[in-house]
């Protein structure tokens, strides 16, 4: 009671002379002082909102938010943003210079939120923004001091900002290092950090159906997100939309090649007549597309189209693009290159020809030419038919080596694009690279071992034949010798798993039979847990795995196709958990093994956007080869083009023949080659002086990679879930590209940069007990086809 008493009579400090109420005699110090306002509020500014139009600010945006910061405003965007800027900077927005500074603070707060480059208010992202923006302003200006302590507040521990990115599996532009864990990590200080040493730490595998889904909008030229509302089943306008994307991708990337772009030197030149030979050259290599529907009335002229190569109803060839339809005539026509690439109903194509309209002796029907179902009248007499030129991974993302110390920078492009959730070119590119130097160069002191670098692939896996656990016991015991951090980073082992379709009544059974072959599997890998617990195990389904091979009954079955379901897989999963256990007693691991069952078509990431390989199991040589186009012999075409008066002029220029720019040795060094258009007075070489083996193949990988396309063949032979179309695209250029095929022969050679490979068969067809497959070193960026006897 004594100390409560004394707590309650103690004295109390005097209050400060601030206080409204004076210590006096007549007037007792109140016990609590009176809190009044800060004298700063009284000297806040008034600001009086106005009314300000989008157009009036349009001028100011655009050179802030295009020039400044290569971003984009809709239409929606900007009046959102003027009409917070009119209420919040009010008439001095202009004469005091308030909405630029409003402006270059509302574009740096977009891009560090992980925005992307089209600034829209669609999905309540610009608002957040706003809102944050308008709440460090203070008389229409922005205070940068409310500024670092909002930021403040969202920082914890040893001070790395716990804000995540707007957008799932995005990452930021500014703040994309420290998404990837790049900003608490320096690289020079953690040199011996085992975890920052491991190239497989940076390893990312992207499922099919989990890769963001970008469209081009041609009229803004720039990719803008589908949306989340992907399904299975989509409104029938998604299957047009998906050939429309797939149009425009390659319609883009025609206008930014040399070929189609005239030089306005040399037109400005010409009305002078004064032509050199290098500019007469170029004036006649410039090509120019005709839209399809911009044929009629102009009968007897010569155009180059670019569309879909498609069958009519009666069985003959049309060719589509986005304005119609026409039939085509190849009784003339010659391939470009001359057997170099494969044509099919379903590619996209460029044809020169001549445009000839429909006569009075044109009989009526689906067959003629009356314009019915979108398909003009008249017939185009094709002289050259070819692919769409390639466009390297380079160019696509604006990647240059101009940079100083060698060192590649971004300018241009694509770059601001994130394709696969792994970071941007232009915010994670440069670094990602740098920190691949120092942990795949060979000069630095504490860089990777060769071997680390690594990656195994493995193809057609048969696991209900007999031969095929001796097969994976014999390859896996070559690794298994070398020491533990020499071991693959990866290994990739791709289906079909049975023979035959699983779950349609064929030889293979059902689930009880599956799910044994997987059983034995976990059995063969358990024998090497050295290997188990320091790589990671990437399985990729074929056609006659569950549960599409239900359905498909061994034919075709849709695409992208789903992983195996996690009811066949626990076995395996159960080894990988034993081999990292054992692996933890004898000695400590930061990064323990993993087994991914991914999907068809795989996307496997190095170092972010550095490096991206794509695995796909198709047996496309022989749906190439049952559907492709056959073109007269060169004796009979040449004799019947000279007594044909339709014969154009002018024929579409080949480009560089393969034959000469290419050359493929399996298992040896591979030169790069380009899709440039050749010479003109070039003789073409009718017979490749190469094996018929590497011919097939550089042939196949031309077509694919030219079509920027896994599938491009028609719907009707093989499926493609509409709304995930998007990741069968090869745009950009992968860094390297697995094509599974076994009914082709192991290759590997280089493309545009693209390295594509094909480790065939495990078990090799033609001889006796033989292993083959593919090592993929990343250090390199080259396959070599290895084979062993078992």
């Amino acid at each position: 009671m004594a100390a409560r008493t004394a707590s309650l009579f103690a004295q109390v400090q005097a209050p400060s002379t601030t206080d409204p109420v004076p210590s006096s005699s007549a007037f007792g110090t109140p016990i609590h002082p009176i809190r009044q306002k800060p004298l700063s509020n009284a000297k806040t500014p008034s600001v009086l909102p106005i009314s300000l139009p989008p157009a009036t600010l349009r001028p100011l945006a655009f050179r802030t938010f295009t020039k400044k910061h290569n971003l984009t405003l809709t239409s929606s965007a900007l009046q959102t943003i003027a009409e917070s800027i009119g209420t919040h900077c009010g008439s001095g927005w202009r004469e005091e210079g308030l909405a630029e500074k409003v402006l270059d603070e509302i574009a740096k707060a977009w891009k560090k939120g992980g925005g992307s480059v089209i600034v829209s208010s669609e999905h309540g992202d610009l608002s957040a923004v706003l809102r944050n923006s308008e709440g460090c302003m203070i008389g229409g200006r922005v205070d940068h001091q409310r500024t670092l302590s909002r930021q403040s507040s969202l920082v914890l521990g040893r001070g790395l900002p716990t804000a995540a990115p707007t957008k799932a599996g995005s990452l930021s532009r500014d703040d994309s290092q420290s998404s990837l864990g790049l900003t608490a990590m320096d690289l020079e200080d953690n040199g011996d950090d085992p975890q920052t040493k491991d190239p497989r730490s940076w390893l990312r595998v992207v499922d099919a159906f989990e890769q963001p889904r970008f469209v081009y909008n041609a009229r803004q030229r720039h990719f803008e997100s589908a949306g989340k509302g992907a399904s299975l089943l989509p409104g029938p306008t998604r299957r047009t939309a998906l050939f429309r994307n797939r149009y425009q991708l390659v319609y883009q990337r025609l206008l930014r090649n040399e070929a189609f772009q005239t030089s306005t030197v040399a037109l400005s030149r010409s009305k002078s007549l004064q032509l050199s030979s290098s500019e007469m050259a170029m004036s006649q290599q410039a090509y120019k597309l005709t839209p399809i529907a911009n044929l009629l009335g102009r009968s007897g002229s010569t155009h180059v189209l670019l569309g879909l190569l498609g069958t009519s109803p009666t069985g003959g060839l049309i060719l589509s693009d986005l304005s119609g339809s026409i039939a085509l005539d190849l009784q003339h026509a010659r391939p470009v290159p001359e057997d170099g690439a494969w044509f099919t109903p379903g590619m996209v194509v460029l044809a020169e020809g001549l445009y000839e309209e429909e006569g009075f002796n044109s009989g009526p029907g689906l067959a003629g030419d009356g314009g019915v179902g979108g398909t003009i009248g008249g017939k185009f007499h094709v002289a050259s038919v070819g692919g769409p030129p390639c466009e390297r991974r380079e160019v696509t993302l604006g990647v240059s080596d101009s940079g100083k110390g060698n060192d590649a920078i971004a300018a241009g492009g694509f770059g601001w694009v994130d394709f696969l959730g792994v970071g941007s070119e232009r915010a994670t590119g440069s670094t990602m690279r740098s920190l691949e130097k120092k942990v795949l160069g060979r000069q630095e002191a504490w860089a990777a071992p060769s071997g680390r670098a690594r990656t195994i692939v493995i193809g057609e896996v048969n696991l209900d034949s007999a031969n095929t656990s001796d097969a994976l016991k014999r390859i896996l015991g070559v690794y298994a010798n070398e020491p533990a951090e020499q071991s693959p980073m990866a290994f990739v082992l791709v289906g079909n798993f049975t023979r035959y379709a699983v779950l349609s009544g064929s030889g293979s059974g059902g689930s009880i039979e599956y799910k044994e072959y997987i059983d034995s599997l976990a059995s063969t890998l358990s024998e090497y847990p050295t290997i188990l617990a320091a790589s990671t195990f990437v399985f990729v389904p074929g056609d006659n795995d569950p549960w599409a091979s239900a359905f498909s009954a061994g034919a075709a079955a849709v695409l992208p196709k789903r992983a195996v379901p996690d009811m066949f897989t626990s076995r395996v999963k159960r080894a990988f958990t034993s081999a990292n256990s054992e692996a933890e007693k004898s000695a400590s691991r930061n990064l323990k093994g993993e087994v991914i069952w991914a999907t068809n078509p795989s996307r496997l990431t190095l170092f972010g956007p550095a490096q991206e390989l794509v695995v796909f199991r198709d047996d496309m040589s022989g749906r190439l080869r049952r559907k492709g186009l056959r073109f007269r012999p060169v004796d009979d075409a040449g004799a019947a083009g000279a007594d044909s008066p339709n014969q154009p002029e002018r024929i579409l220029k080949e480009h560089r023949d393969e034959s000469n720019g290419i050359r493929m040795n399996v298992d040896q060094t591979i030169e790069d080659a380009e899709s440039a258009l050749p010479d003109p007075n070039a003789k073409e070489s009718t017979q490749p002086s190469i094996p018929l083996d590497v011919h097939a193949a550089r042939k196949l990988v031309k077509t694919i990679l030219d079509q920027g396309y896994l599938s491009p063949f028609p719907l009707t032979e093989r499926p493609v879930l509409w709304d995930y179309g998007t990741a069968l695209n090869l745009y950009p250029l992968p860094t390297a590209l697995v094509l599974v095929d076994p009914d082709t022969p192991p290759f590997a050679l280089t493309y545009e940069g693209c390295h594509a490979m094909n480790p065939g068969a495990l078990i090799a067809p033609g001889k006796r007990r033989v292993a083959q497959w593919m090592e993929y070193d990343a250090r390199t960026r080259k396959g070599k086809a290895r084979e062993i006897g078992f």
